[in-house]
């Protein structure tokens, strides 16, 4: 009966009726106390997590006060135990008990892991007790990782991910004696500073050389080269884990460019940098989560100092490349894309370690990228030519045409959609789709997410199509334009759109994926009589029209295709040639 209750209540709460600001201390005292109850009952646990999360990010107040009723310790013991449902929702509320939190408490560094409140937590998601108990019981569990819990793991990466904004976006100080005793630390290891010379001058002059032979921009002052943002000082964190934490690996790499000809030695001082300035892009370092997004990396979670792991294998990646590709100073820029490509293609892969990523990196050598490359031109067939070109635009009125009918083939089918505001472990769907003359809409709730499709009868709801006003997308939603900015994020934007029709009413959608984005909002502009101007339409009539245009070329296969049609031959002096039957 409690676990009714409480869903009802959830229920509720969801369709915005009654703010959140109401909840009494007395009754966050009491769901709380059901999760820290050694033995409760797995429903009333549920929905017990599921309220305090909706707490946390409805509602700033409720923030501070969850967070001093639950501790790092409770929630683990929850994501130790066998039910991957309450697992989920545990690592749901630690989410977004660390999406609300005040960037100051962000930062902070505790000694107590387990006791402390969550609002305190940030290194702790960073500590070997919760990161093993996340890879052992979830990621290396025995059951397979559902969406919903590769969601919360993704969120979680870019949440530990984004501690590192503040020092990306912090300039050195050239002036602060401090950092740059980071910088005459890094220079002492690599060239053992032990025999400095007494000198002033001396030792100025000895310092510019090993600054350059380190790689540095500015040779005189290599504090300059961490002023721009990004990545500011944290590339010269990655620097000095490498420099400590690898002394070898940083010896080798600094000494090896340092004896090569000076045209082809890698700046490993400026590589660094670049280097993690684009793993700062790669892994959207700053950026919110995006909402459906499962894109976890299971390695990220295999160890303490993850970021910077990963960094010592991208900058040894680097330094390999350098030499495979026998580059210059000149070549930085080409190098830089090579690497860049080749670090996104492993991490599609899904290493589950970082052995394995370095073992997929080692198979994409400069060599394999090349071929890659070639194998993909070849594949697109790039026809530049202007009977080529001619060709595809006598086609491609056809192929936009079978476009158009496909996406109103899809609309007749329909599709369903998840309600908006309501909680997404407890779903509220509803079903759209087109009448079979494209005249009228269709669309109604749902108790349930439906196999197939739903008959005309079950959907009340109805709209003429020659009422229709206009279809709005993204931030141009009525539905996007009411919700809060924490639920206003990237993805949701991208997959939101609205049909305006008379008088002055609205129909809202959040499509469940791209995909279904795509496909609705191409057919209704189609039946609009607007253009399709989707990514997914772009690349449909791409697909198309090469394959169609592979089929009318055919016959000329190893056949060289003029620039321009062969000259029309002179008149002839005569017409007497033509053959007399009588």
């Amino acid at each position: 009966m409690l676990a009714f209750t409480l869903t009802a209540f959830l229920e509720l709460m969801d369709h915005g009726i009654v703010s959140w600001d109401l909840i009494s201390l007395s009754f966050i005292k009491q769901i709380a106390g059901y999760v820290n109850q050694p033995m409760v009952d797995v429903s009333i646990l549920q929905r017990s997590l599921a309220i305090l999360e909706s707490m946390v990010l409805n509602s700033h107040s409720l923030y501070h006060r969850v967070a001093q009723e639950i501790t790092v310790g409770q929630l683990i013991g929850h994501l130790q135990v066998s039910n991957q449902e309450i697992q989920t929702y545990a690592i749901a509320l630690i989410n977004a008990l660390f999406l609300k939190a005040p960037e100051d408490r962000r930062q902070e560094e505790y000694t107590n892991t387990l006791e402390q409140p969550l609002t305190e937590m940030a290194s702790t998601l960073a500590q070997k007790h919760l990161r093993s108990i996340i890879l052992n019981h979830i990621i290396r569990g025995n059951r397979p990782i559902k969406a919903e819990m590769a969601h919360q793991l993704y969120v979680l990466q870019v949440l530990t991910f984004n501690l590192l904004e503040e020092r990306m976006m912090t300039k050195m100080d050239p002036n602060d004696q401090t950092q740059r005793d980071i910088i005459f630390e890094l220079r002492r290891i690599a060239f053992d500073g032990e025999n400095d010379p007494t000198g002033t001058e001396k030792r100025k002059a000895m310092y510019t050389k090993d600054y350059k032979m380190l790689g540095f921009t500015n040779h005189i002052n290599p504090a300059m080269d961490f002023t721009q943002t990004p990545p500011g000082m944290l590339a010269l964190d990655n620097m000095l884990y490498l420099a400590k934490a690898h002394q070898d690996t940083y010896i080798r790499i600094v000494l090896e460019n340092s004896s090569r000809e000076d045209k082809h030695e890698c700046p490993f001082g400026r590589c660094a940098i670049e280097l993690t300035r684009m793993l700062c892009e790669i892994l959207q370092v700053g950026e919110l989560p995006n909402e459906g997004c499962n894109d976890f990396h299971p390695m990220f979670f295999t160890h303490d100092r993850a970021w910077e792991e990963f960094f010592c294998v991208c900058i040894q990646l680097l330094n390999k490349t350098w030499k495979e590709m026998r580059a210059t100073a000149e070549d930085f820029n080409k190098v830089m894309q090579v690497v860049r490509e080749q670090i996104t293609r492993a991490l599609a892969m899904k290493p589950s370690s970082l052995d394995q990523l370095k073992n997929k990196l080692r198979g994409l050598n400069y060599s394999e990228i090349l071929r890659l490359r070639q194998s993909e031109r070849m594949s697109q067939d790039d026809f530049q030519s202007p009977p080529i070109i001619e060709l595809r635009e006598r086609i491609q009125p056809e192929i936009l045409e079978l476009i158009k009918q496909q996406r109103l083939n899809r609309l007749c089918e329909g599709s369903c959609f998840r309600k908006l505001g309501n909680r997404r472990r407890q779903e509220k769907f509803w079903f759209c789709r087109l009448s079979l003359n494209h005249k009228v809409l269709h669309y109604g709730d749902l108790d349930e997410s439906p196999q197939g499709e739903v008959p005309f009868e079950l959907l009340s709801d109805k709209i003429p199509v020659s009422d229709i006003k206009s279809v709005v997308t993204g931030k141009d939603c009525p539905h996007m334009k009411e919700k809060s900015a924490l639920k206003q994020n990237k993805e949701v934007l991208e997959l939101a759109f609205s049909v305006l029709y008379d008088p002055d009413e609205t129909l809202n959608f959040v499509a469940p994926n791209k995909y279904e984005y795509c496909i609705w909002t191409d057919g209704l502009c189609a039946l609009l009589g607007r253009e399709m101007g989707s990514d997914l339409t772009r690349s449909d009539l791409n697909t198309l029209i090469s394959m169609e245009m592979k089929l009318r070329l055919l016959d000329l296969e190893n056949i060289t295709i003029p620039e321009a049609p062969p000259p029309v031959p002179k008149e002839p002096s005569s017409y007497n040639f033509t053959y007399n039957y009588s």
